[in-house]
Formats: C-alpha cells, structure tokens, sequence
C-alpha cells in the first residue's frame, strides 16, 4: 500500500505544512471511525482540482464496514465527488439526502472539509482536503444512550476538523504506546471539569481501583483525588487532564491497576473551550506482558552473559594447556579448539548486551579477525586483513555458525596460505534481501595440489555452511596466486530483517 507522502507526491501538490497537518490527523483516524461508527475516508485534490484521491482509511471496529477492500488510493467516484465540493465550497460538513449505495449496500454518506489555522494569526485557513463518512444502513437500529454519547463526541470532533482546531500540534498522546481507544472507555465532561458522561467500561475501571459511585455528576478531578488518595502521584498532566485544559495522557496506578487517561479538549468555533472528552484504558495487563518480557529479556541476556564466561573460561584453559603440551601437534590442536570456542564466546558476548537475538555481524566480525593476530605470531607470518562490504544484522541461529566457519577459514588461509611469509587475506561480503555471498581470498601459496584438504577445519566448514545455514562453499584457485573461498547464504526465513 503507498504510503500518504507517496499518494500526495504522485498525484496532489499541496504545502508540506498541509502534508504535516494530515499526518497529524490520521494518527488519530481509527478513534474518529469507532467514535462515528462509520469507515472515515481522508481525500485530496488532484494538481488539476479535478477529482479526489483518497490517502487514508479507516474501518469502524464499533459497526460493519461498507468497505471490505481498501480504497486507499483510488479517485473518487463522481457522485461522492460532487458532496466534497460542496463540502469545501460551504466549509462544512453536507449529507446527501437519500441513501448512497455500493456494491449494493446503502449507506449514509457525509462529507465535511478539512482546515487548519494559520500559527502566527489563528485565522483560519482555506480547506486542503476532504473527509467521507460511510455509515451502513443495514446495520441501521435505534441508538442506545452510548451510541449516542460517542457519536455526539465523534461530531464534536468533525467540527472542531472544519475549523481547524483538531489535531492538537502539541499533543501526540494519540500516537503513544498504550493510548486508550474508543472502545476502552469515554469520558465527556462539561467545561468546569464535571463529567456528563461515563461509558460502561470506564464504570468497571474505577471500580477496580476504588470508585463504585456513579461518576456522573462528579467533578474528574476530585473522582481521580479519590482514587489516588495514600498513593504518591507526581505527574503534572494528571490536572490538565482531569480538568480538560489541554490534550495530554497519563497513567494513575491504584490497587495494583494501571489505568491511562488521554484528554482531548473540545472547543466551540469561537475558539470558547466547551468540554472535553477523556478516553480511559486498563493497562495492568499490558503492563504485567511488558514486565514479564522485560524479566525474561534480562534472564536471556544474564544466560548469554554466563554462556560467554564459561566459554571463555574453556578457551582460557585450553590456551594454558596448549602452552604446556610436548606434542607439536597436540598444541596446535588444543590452539585451534581454543580459537573456535573463542569465536562461540564473541557471539555469545554480543548477545548479552541486547534486548534481542539479533546481533550486528560486522562488529562480531570484527572481534572474530583479533583472534587472527594470534594465528599469524605463531606461524611467524605478517597477514594484512581486510573487510569489505556489509555483513548487517544477524539472528543467534545465524550468527554462531557463520562466526565460527569464518573463523575457520580466515584462520586457514593466514596459518597455510601464508605460512611463514607476508600477505594478504580479504574478506569481502555482498548482502540483500535474499542472500549473503562471502568471499575469502588470500596471495598465498595457494591449494595444495589444486584441491582443497579433507581435514577437521574442513569437515567443520562444510558440517557449518551446507548443514546448519543450508548454504555452499566452494574452493578454488585466485587469479594471481592464492586462494578463494565462496560462501553462499540463503536468507529465506529473515525476510523481516536489512
């Protein structure tokens, strides 16, 4: 689906400050829909000002939609065209006069502009784009004292959109995580801060924090300071809020409940504050998933950081054995073992310093090369690495075995391709959506015979690439001298990551 920036470059040529306005508006798109029980369609004049294009939708979770296919991006059809006109001609919200019908449903169609104020004088602007509300008649009954209340505070809203008064540049309480929705909870209150309304699920709420009166005819503020009575609450937009003077969210924490309070002012259209509508959410729950993440994300990070501990411990030992072996053979392979748990231990390292299993290849990669330096000193040979390209981001069940194989064969191509001489070793990774090439080359003596060995670090490789990472590897010779090693990839189950 094209994105609202991309509807409007493609097809509109309105200001950015117009554009920044839309956004600022379909953040809060999915409350006008329920609020109105009706899908909200969002549309603006093409370059010609001959027809709409619509840039957003929303479907009402309060009622049926009309709209089973989205719409966003199609023109306008000719006779809702004609309603937006007027809409904007009049600079208010017009309604045909007899039931509109798609694909054979009727509907109540209405159409209403959308204005914003000029910032420096408050005046009021020329409207720049047009909003459609699609009601389904079938589903049509008689209102029930809720219905109302929330589409007389949905109505509040289109009018304070014609002039310009809703969004709230200040506020984003809409866009924050947790914001209350209509169907959590609605509040109205009157100007003095006296509520006139409180819908059944904000009853419940305060309920299981302490409130069991009726909230209507209360003042917030004084139902809130009951609430909260023994408990510290140092949040300043707790009386704004309770008072309707400004948009703003909050969160009060009773009885062990979390409820979240998001305010919306209303006003009339000469700027008079009339009310306010305060959109109430339980959140203990939310609050309890988020605290049980974050306790098993830090035992997650505690085991990697333990993991790394232990294997650098088994490396450590394995290094102190390998000093002590008569064996020249049995010291380079206790050096080789003490290398690959090292790599383990890298990843490992990485992970324990994240919020999540995915860890950034390159810095591993990085530290994986440092284990190199050693290889080289041993083998009395000066190896020049590089790294070119991009590994990017990796999950642990990626990361550890190409850590390892890379190790490997980094690891060869310093201790045989450049034993006891000078050279360079090149790594060089090309990355996309769907797979990871990696190249190693080295100027080294090159393959022994034309053909690569059948050794531990080789069955090591081949068991990583082809077994693990469902990949291939392929050996052959560099042109100019030396070796190169093919590393092929698939990303097929990380779709989600760059």
């Amino acid at each position: 689906m094209s994105t609202l920036q991309q509807l409007i470059d493609e097809n509109c040529e309105i200001p950015e400050s117009d554009v920044d306005w839309l956004r600022q508006l379909i953040e809060d798109w999915q409350l006008l829909a329920d609020l109105a029980f009706s899908d909200i369609v969002l549309w603006v004049p093409t370059r010609d000002n001959k027809a709409f294009v619509a840039v957003a939708h929303a479907r009402p979770v309060s009622s049926p939609t009309m709209f089973y296919r989205d719409i966003v991006g199609d023109f306008v059809r000719e006779d809702w065209a004609e309603l937006a006109a007027e809409a904007i001609a009049t600079r208010g919200m017009v309604q045909l006069t007899e039931a509109a019908w798609f694909d054979e449903m009727p509907m109540e169609l209405r159409a209403l502009p959308v204005s914003r104020r000029d910032p420096q004088t408050d005046e009021l602007l020329p409207p720049f784009a047009v909003i459609t509300l699609h009601a389904n008649l079938i589903d049509s009954r008689t209102a029930s004292r809720l219905e109302g209340a929330y589409k007389h505070s949905a109505y509040e809203l289109f009018e304070m959109i014609e002039r310009g008064r809703f969004p709230d540049p200040t506020s984003n309480a809409g866009a924050k995580r947790g914001a209350p929705r209509a169907s959590d909870g609605l509040i109205r209150m009157d100007a003095a801060g006296m509520i006139t309304f409180a819908s059944p699920n904000t009853l419940s709420m305060f309920a299981r924090i302490g409130f069991r009166d009726e909230m209507e005819g209360e003042l917030l503020s004084e139902v809130i300071n009951e609430v909260l009575a023994g408990h510290r609450d140092t949040n300043e937009s707790l009386p704004l809020i309770t008072a309707g003077k400004q948009g703003r969210r909050a969160d009060i924490e009773a009885r062990g409940r979390v409820i979240a309070l998001r305010s919306i002012p209303v006003y009339a259209n000469d700027g008079e504050r009339t009310g306010a509508l305060v959109l109430t959410r339980d959140l203990t729950d939310l609050r309890n998933q988020e605290q049980e993440l974050i306790t098993k994300d830090a035992t997650i990070r505690e085991i990697h950081h333990r993991v790394k501990n232990n294997l650098q411990t088994v490396a450590s030992l394995l290094r102190i054995q390998a000093r002590r072996a008569k064996s020249e053979e049995a010291r380079e392979s206790l050096s080789q073992a003490m290398r690959r748990v090292a790599a383990i231990a890298v990843v490992h390292d990485t992970l324990s310093t994240g919020l999540s299993q995915i860890v950034d290849f390159d810095s591993v990669f990085d530290r994986v090369l440092l284990l190199v330096a050693e290889v080289a000193s041993i083998h009395n040979t000066t190896a020049h690495t590089k790294k070119t390209g991009v590994f990017g981001e990796l999950p642990s069940e990626y990361a550890t075995p190409l850590a390892l194989a890379l190790t490997e064969l980094v690891t060869n191509a310093v201790e045989h391709g450049l034993a006891g001489r000078e050279g360079d070793v090149v790594i060089s990774a090309v990355r996309t959506d769907d797979e990871l090439n990696v190249s190693i080359t080295d100027t080294g003596a090159g393959l022994p015979e034309g053909t690569v060995g059948d050794g531990l670090g080789t069955q090591i490789v081949r068991t990583l690439i082809q077994g693990e990472l469902g990949g291939t590897i392929e050996w052959g010779a560099r042109e100019g001298g030396g070796t190169e090693v093919k590393v092929h990839v698939p990303l097929r189950w990380m779709s989600g990551l760059d």
